[in-house]
C-alpha cells in the first residue's frame, strides 16, 4: 500500500505540471489573490476530485441524471463567483443566498472551500497509467481501500503544486498596493474567463497535449513492474492462466478460478465450481451486443444438446460491454430472444472476467471432472477443435455436431466504437464531449473512417442523436451490425441509393446491411431524435 501510494503522489505532481491543468490555474490564482485560503482550496479540489472519478458515473446513472450535471454545476457556479466579485452590490444577495453553505467574504478569507469543490469538478487531468487504472476500478465498480488510497494520493499529489500557485497568488496580491477593489475585480475576470474556457471544452483539448516530461514520468514511475503490479491490484487485472505439462496430452492451467456472481443468474439457480465436481464445464464469457459472441452461440447450442447427458455443463458469463447491458431484463431478454437454454450469470463488475484474467468477447474456458482448466479459446477460433476436446474430456465417442462455421475470413473494417473513450478512426469536427454540438463530415470518407452530420451528444460509450443527426460509415465488409438504443428510426443509405430502415425498440445489435460477398462502400444512416449508437461491428 505504501508503495502504491508513492506512486501515486508521483504520477499526481506530474500530472500537475502538464498542459491540461492550465484551465484551473487562473482560478487558483485569482482565488488566493481575493483572499480565499489556498489549503481551504486545495481541500476542496481534492474532496471533490475524489469522490467525483470514484463515484459520480456510478451515482448519476443511478438517478438517472445526466453525466454531465456536476461538471455544468461547477461551470454554473464558477461564473457566480465572478459575479461575486466583479459586482460588490450583487455580491451581498448572495452572500446572504449562500451563507448557510459557504461565508464567500473575501476579509475572513471564507469560500475557498467551495472554489476548491468546483475546481475538482471541472479539473480533467491528462491520462496515464495510473489515473486510467483508477477510472478503471471505477468503472467496474471495485470501491476497495486500494482504489480509494490510490484515488487520494493521485489527487493531493496533484494538488501540491497547486496549493503553490494559489499561495502566489495571494502572497503576490498581498504585494501588490493596489486597491482591494481592483484585486477583486481582477480575480473576477480571471474567474469567469476559466467558466468560459470550460463552457468551449478549451480542458478536453488540452488533455491530448502532452509536456516533454510526461512520457519520461509514465516511463520511469507509472509503468515500472512495480507500478504494474500494483495498480493491477487496483484496476481489479489479475495474471492470465498458464499452462502446465500435463501427462494426458493437453494442458493443464491449474484449479478453476471460481465463478463471482454479480447478478442474476439466468435459466439455472446459483451454480458453483464446487458444486460443478464431476461434470465438464464450459465457461463462455459473452456479452448480448457483440457480433463474435452471436456467431458462437449456434456452436454451443448444439454441444449443449448433444453433451449435457455426458455431464457437459455450459455456463455462460455475460460481461456487460455497454450499460445498457448490465440491465437484467435486457439481459433476460436477449437470452429468450436468442434461444440460449443453458445457465446464464451477470457478471456486471468483472469479477469473474478478471478471475479469469479475461480479455476477450467470446472466450472460453473448458474445465475437466476434477475442476481444472484445460483448454482456453479466444475470440470465433476453431470450434472443431474445442469439441474434440469436449469429447475427449467426457469420454464419449460417435458422431459429432455439425453446425456451418460463420466467422468471416476476408479482412474487415475492425470494429468501430462512436462514443468518445474509444472513437478511433473518427474524421470531421472537433469533439465536444457529453455537450450536443453540431458536425460536419467532410466531403470524402477515407475507407474504415466514420464522421457524424447534425447535432450529436457525444459520450463516453454512445452517441445521441439530435437534430439531422446522421452517420458516415466507409466500410469494407459483407455484413454490417450496429448497436443501437432508445426508440426511433434510422433511415439507411447505401452508396446514395435508400437501402432499408432499422426501427429502433430496445436496446440491442441491429443489422444494418447483408450480404454472400465483401463490398466496400458509404454508408449514411439519418437517425431520429434520441436514438443512441453505440459501435459498428462487421462480418
Amino acid at each position: 500500500m505504501i508503495v502504491l501510494i508513492a506512486i501515486g503522489l508521483a504520477a499526481g505532481v506530474g500530472t500537475a505540471l502538464t498542459p491540461c491543468v492550465l484551465p484551473v490555474l487562473p482560478a487558483l490564482l485569482a482565488g488566493g489573490a481575493s483572499g480565499r485560503k489556498p489549503l481551504r482550496i486545495i481541500a476542496g479540489l481534492v474532496l471533490s476530485f475524489s469522490v467525483f472519478t470514484l463515484f459520480a458515473s456510478w451515482l448519476l446513472s443511478t438517478l438517472g441524471l445526466p453525466q454531465d450535471l456536476l461538471r455544468n454545476l461547477a461551470i454554473a457556479f464558477l461564473f457566480l463567483m465572478a459575479v461575486v466579485l466583479l459586482l460588490p452590490p450583487a455580491a451581498l444577495a448572495v452572500e446572504r443566498a449562500l451563507a448557510f453553505f459557504s461565508r464567500l467574504r473575501p476579509a475572513n478569507g471564507g469560500g475557498g472551500f467551495v472554489l476548491g469543490v468546483s475546481l475538482g469538478l471541472v479539473f480533467v487531468p491528462c491520462a496515464g497509467p495510473f489515473l486510467a487504472a483508477i477510472t478503471t476500478a471505477a468503472a467496474r465498480h471495485h470501491f476497495g481501500a486500494r482504489t480509494i488510497a490510490a484515488t487520494l494520493a493521485y489527487a493531493v499529489g496533484a494538488a501540491i503544486p497547486m496549493s503553490i500557485i494559489a499561495r502566489g497568488g495571494r502572497e503576490a496580491a498581498a504585494r501588490i498596493r493596489a486597491s482591494a477593489g481592483a484585486v477583486r475585480a481582477t480575480s473576477g475576470f480571471l474567474v469567469a474567463v476559466v467558466a468560459l474556457g470550460l463552457v468551449f471544452h478549451l480542458d478536453d483539448r488540452l488533455t491530448n497535449v502532452s509536456a516533454p516530461w510526461t512520457s519520461w514520468l509514465q516511463r520511469h514511475v507509472e509503468a515500472t513492474a512495480s507500478a504494474r503490479r500494483q495498480l493491477a491490484k487496483v484496476s481489479g487485472e489479475h495474471t492470465t492462466l498458464r499452462a502446465r505439462a500435463s501427462s494426458s496430452g493437453l494442458p493443464d492451467y491449474g484449479q478453476a478460478p471460481p465463478i463471482r456472481a454479480d447478478g442474476a443468474w439466468i435459466n439455472s439457480k446459483p451454480l458453483t465450481l464446487r458444486q460443478l465436481h464431476g461434470k465438464v464445464v464450459l465457461l463462455d464469457f459473452w456479452t448480448y451486443s457483440c457480433i463474435n459472441c452471436l456467431r458462437t452461440i449456434p456452436h454451443l447450442r448444439a454441444w449443449w444438446n448433444a453433451y449435457r447427458k455426458d455431464g457437459l455443463v455450459i455456463v455462460g458469463v455475460h460481461t456487460p460491454e455497454f450499460a445498457f447491458e448490465h440491465v437484467t431484463s435486457n439481459v433476460r431478454a436477449a437470452v429468450k430472444r436468442l434461444g440460449v437454454t443453458w445457465p446464464v450469470v451477470q457478471d456486471n463488475r468483472y469479477r469473474t472476467w478478471d478471475n479469469y484474467g479475461n480479455e476477450y468477447w467470446p472466450a472460453e474456458y473448458l474445465i475437466d471432472r476434477n475442476g481444472d482448466v484445460r483448454e482456453t479459446t479466444v475470440g470465433e477460433t476453431d470450434y472443431a477443435q474445442t469439441e474434440r476436446t469436449i469429447r475427449r474430456l467426457l469420454g464419449v465417442a460417435g458422431p459429432t455436431t455439425h453446425v456451418p462455421n460463420r466467422t468471416p475470413n476476408e479482412v474487415t473494417t475492425p470494429e468501430t466504437y462512436l462514443g468518445w473513450a474509444r472513437l478511433a478512426d473518427y474524421v470531421g469536427t472537433d469533439i465536444h464531449q457529453s455537450v450536443f454540438g453540431p458536425y460536419t463530415p467532410p466531403k470524402r470518407l477515407p475507407e474504415n473512417d466514420v464522421s457524424y452530420g447534425g447535432t450529436w451528444k457525444v459520450g463516453p460509450q454512445q452517441v445521441v442523436a439530435g437534430r439531422g443527426a446522421e452517420i458516415l460509415l466507409h466500410f469494407h465488409a459483407k455484413d454490417v451490425y450496429i448497436v443501437l438504443g432508445g426508440h426511433g428510426t434510422v433511415h439507411v443509405t447505401l452508396d446514395g441509393r435508400p437501402a432499408g430502415r432499422l426501427h429502433v425498440e430496445a436496446d440491442r445489435l441491429y443489422t444494418v446491411r447483408s450480404s454472400n460477398a465483401v463490398g466496400d462502400g458509404l454508408l449514411q444512416l439519418r437517425f431520429t431524435p434520441g436514438v443512441q449508437a453505440y459501435s459498428f461491428t462487421f462480418g
